[in-house]
């Protein structure tokens, strides 16, 4: 594998690290998922916090260039999001 390789969010293989966590959190996720599914659980938050990060800069660069996003748009996107598609397509 060439170190140049890059991979998006949730892709590539996987590698271990060393990250320091509040005790609190580590006892809520091993009585979520217990000691083998820890790194998946803590992998799949770390992939929902950059998704949301991301969605975040959208929005930013969005508002920036266009104005605030209007009550209408919010509620289509939330449709988008909950996956009910003739919600989107009613409030848009």
């Amino acid at each position: 594998m060439s170190d140049d390789t890059t991979y998006g969010v949730g892709e590539g293989p996987t590698a271990n690290v060393s990250v320091s966590l509040h005790s609190g959190n580590i006892a809520a996720v091993r009585a979520r998922v217990g000691k083998r599914g820890f790194s998946a659980y803590v992998d799949a938050a770390v992939q929902r916090q950059i998704e949301r990060d991301n969605l975040a800069e959208l929005t930013n660069a969005h508002e920036a260039e266009h104005g605030a996003l209007s009550h209408t748009e919010i509620d289509a996107a939330r449709a988008l999001l909950r996956g009910d598609a003739d919600d989107a397509r009613n409030a848009a």
